[in-house]
């Protein structure tokens, strides 16, 4: 009897033993990020030679380097989305010079509390200008100067409600929102210019209707289109005079660190021309895109923070 139950109390041990392995073995580390960080940073370079060639064309070389990264925060009921966009790009044309060919800077922050599924209440905050000054006649440096640095540049600060269903489309609508025009250009203070009401002034403030949206599409594999639109309308001063921007980026991607833009960019803005403005361009080059892993939004077997 002895034997039987020393024998017994050996196998309960080793059953228990077994067990808490197999509990231990089964437990899955939690890889979900509050945090998420994705890039794209390229460098990209054309060229082109001529030599007796009978049809014509100009020597010439350009290249244009960017980042575009998107940080976001995602926590129970909050959301936290930060973009940053820059651009720069110049060509050199025997014979011409050197001209800029892209100029951006574009950054912005929106953060959400959610109140029912897909919606938030938010607040945010964006800023558009370029870095170096732009002139008439194909950026001429000896032509007339008509931009530059904050000239102009756009701050917009406003708060109401945001639409995201999904990483690949983002609506957000403020109806209270100040938009303010910068223009630090001294030569360009000019009553007129970029709206400013007196000569000498550096800035116009607005307050009215700001709505904008992002819209990402996979076309194929290795193409993707991303969608970008915003319309702002001044209560105080003729609200029917709509600034509206439409921007579509075509990415095809060759390899890990090889792919090819084109980039579509339409503007009306009454106070800088009336007229509608149009943008393109066209580049293959090297990108490497940096990203930190599966974004909490993706992992949907792991919401267990959200109440269905």
């Amino acid at each position: 009897m002895k034997k039987f139950l020393l024998i017994l109390s050996c196998f309960i041990g080793i059953n228990a033993s077994a067990q808490e392995e197999l509990k231990k073995d089964s437990v899955v580390a939690d890889t979900v990020k509050y945090w998420s960080v994705m890039g794209k940073n390229t460098l990209m370079i054309n060229q082109a030679a001529f030599s007796n060639w009978v049809g014509g064309g100009a020597n010439n070389v350009g290249w244009l380097a960017g980042v575009n990264y998107n940080i976001t925060y995602e926590k129970d009921k909050d959301l936290w989305e930060n973009i940053i966009i820059l651009g720069y790009g110049q060509n050199d044309t025997k014979g011409l010079g050197i001209r800029k060919t892209q100029d951006v800077i574009n950054v912005s922050t929106n953060y959400g509390r959610k109140f029912s599924k897909s919606w938030y209440f938010s607040s945010g905050a964006g800023l558009q200008s370029q870095f170096a000054a732009g002139y008439e006649d194909g950026n001429n440096p000896e032509a007339k100067k008509i931009s530059n640095f904050m000239t102009p540049g756009y701050l917009n600060v406003g708060m109401g409600i945001t639409y995201r269903p999904n990483d690949d489309l983002t609506v957000t609508l403020r109806p209270i929102n100040a938009r303010w025009t910068f223009v630090l250009d001294k030569d360009l203070q000019t009553a007129g210019s970029y709206g400013l009401k007196n000569d000498g002034d550096t800035s116009l403030l607005q307050f009215g209707f700001l709505g904008t949206a992002i819209y990402k599409l996979k076309i194929m594999e290795d193409i993707y289109l991303t969608n970008t639109a915003s319309v702002f309308s001044n209560y105080l001063d003729r609200p029917d005079r709509l600034v509206l921007a439409y921007g579509a980026l075509l990415n095809l991607k060759v390899n890990k660190y090889i792919s090819s833009n084109v980039t579509v960019d339409l503007l009306y803005d009454h106070n800088q021309i009336e007229k509608t403005q149009l943008k393109q361009t066209l580049g293959i080059g090297f990108a490497y895109t940096l990203d930190n892993g599966v974004k909490r939004s993706d992992r949907k077997d792991s919401q267990w923070w959200i109440k269905k």
